[in-house]
Order: C-alpha cells, then sequence, then structure tokens
C-alpha cells in the first residue's frame, strides 16, 4: 500500500475530469405544495358557497348571531391568507433550488473538499484529509461496496494537517475501478486504545443535481449533499 502524509495538503486528487451539470426541472416539494393550495382552494370556494346558502336560508325570526358571522368570516379570511402564503412560499422555493443549481454549477471541473464518510476514487486516485494534534501512528482502510476492506495500513501523521493518497490498488496489487469507497482513519494510542480520526474528501466536481429539491454534487461516483463542501480550489 502506497502511503503518504504531506503537511497543509490541500488537493491531491490529480484528476482531471470535465463535468457535465444537471439542471432543476421540479421538485417534489413544489408539486406537493401546488397540489395542497389547490385543496385549500377548493376548500375555500366550499366555505364560501356554505356561508351564502346559510344566509339565504336563515330563519328570518331567529337570524344568525353577528358574533358566530363574523367568526366565520374571520376563518374564511385566513384560508385565503394561508392559500396565499403557501403560494409564495412555493414560489420562493422553486427560486431558491434555481439559484442553488445555479451557483453549483460554477464547481463543475474543480477541486472540492467536502465532508463524507466515503472518498472518491477517480481516474485511479483518491485523497482524504484529516488533522492530528501531534506525530502519531494512524491506521487507515479501505473498504468496497461489500464492507470488506481491501486495503489497509498504518503511516505517522504530522502534527497538524495530513493528506493521503489511495493509488485505487487493493492488497494484493489490483487496481481497483473509479467510484466510491467507504474509509476509516484511526488513531492507535501507545497503550491499544483506538478512536476514529474525523476526515473529509478531496476530489473533482463532475455534476450538479436538484434531487427532491436537494443541491447535490457529483464526484465521480461521490454523491454528496452541496452543504458538505467545505472548501473549493480553482
Amino acid at each position: 500500500m502506497s502511503i503518504s502524509a504531506t503537511n497543509n495538503a490541500t488537493n491531491g486528487t490529480g484528476a482531471t475530469t470535465s463535468g457535465t451539470g444537471a439542471s432543476s426541472s421540479g421538485s417534489a416539494i413544489a408539486q406537493t405544495g401546488t397540489a395542497a393550495i389547490a385543496g385549500l382552494s377548493s376548500n375555500f370556494n366550499d366555505f364560501l358557497t356554505l356561508l351564502m346558502t346559510q344566509l339565504q336560508n336563515q330563519d328570518p325570526t331567529s337570524p344568525l348571531d353577528s358574533s358566530q358571522f363574523t367568526s366565520e368570516l374571520v376563518q374564511f379570511s385566513s384560508v385565503e391568507q394561508q392559500i396565499n402564503t403557501n403560494t409564495n412560499l412555493t414560489q420562493l422555493i422553486s427560486l431558491t433550488q434555481a439559484s442553488q443549481v445555479e451557483q453549483s454549477s460554477s464547481l463543475l471541473g474543480k477541486p472540492a473538499t467536502v465532508t463524507s464518510s466515503q472518498l472518491s476514487l477517480q481516474n485511479g486516485v483518491g485523497a482524504i484529509n484529516f488533522n492530528t494534534s501531534t506525530a502519531e501512528p494512524v491506521a487507515i482502510a479501505v473498504y468496497n461496496k461489500a464492507g470488506v476492506a481491501i486495503q489497509s495500513g498504518t503511516l505517522n501523521s504530522n502534527a497538524g494537517a495530513n493528506t493521503w493518497q489511495w493509488n485505487g490498488a487493493n492488497a494484493n496489487g489490483v487496481t481497483q475501478p473509479d467510484g466510491a469507497y467507504t474509509v476509516t482513519v484511526t488513531s492507535v494510542g501507545t497503550n491499544g486504545a483506538t478512536s476514529q480520526i474525523p476526515f473529509t474528501v478531496t476530489g473533482t466536481v463532475t455534476s450538479v443535481q436538484n434531487t427532491n429539491g436537494a443541491v447535490q454534487l457529483q464526484m465521480g461516483g461521490l454523491t454528496v449533499p452541496f452543504n458538505s463542501v467545505q472548501s473549493v480550489g480553482s
């Protein structure tokens, strides 16, 4: 296993992947909101019909109580305001999602560092970044989709920022296909105690997607939410 630790490194993928953006064409949130508004509008019209029928058929000797009449009008007014609020909110959500996709498209083809439990092997190279307060032994393991460890090893980290690169080879030296691989970074104490070390993943952004109202970035075979982005290179 080829393992190296580089202090204060920011990008170790070496990958140059051309990006293709995926534009938003409507989300489940907007569709749900439209259906809800249609239901409220229908109910509001039914309320008005019932009110007019009630007024037309009230007993002249015992007319509708004014306080009750006022209360019903207030309820109807509240329904109308709710319809208008939901309409504006749905439009705002759609505009916000479109803006996020447009802003995210500027990341295409650029190296990005994200928070993820998996690294993205792109063009046979993957990279993760982690920090240790002191120089210490660190164990790194790579797992395939089946959860089987295909590569592992131990390195001595530097105090501060470290970057580890994987050349895509398993323990037998066989190069693995590009895609997403789960990684664990573990601190090994002198007394044998272990603890997990948080890490970030660096890869090249290949597409931007709007999935069910959530903007996501794709880095080869790895898909992460937009809010997981920690930094973007040039």
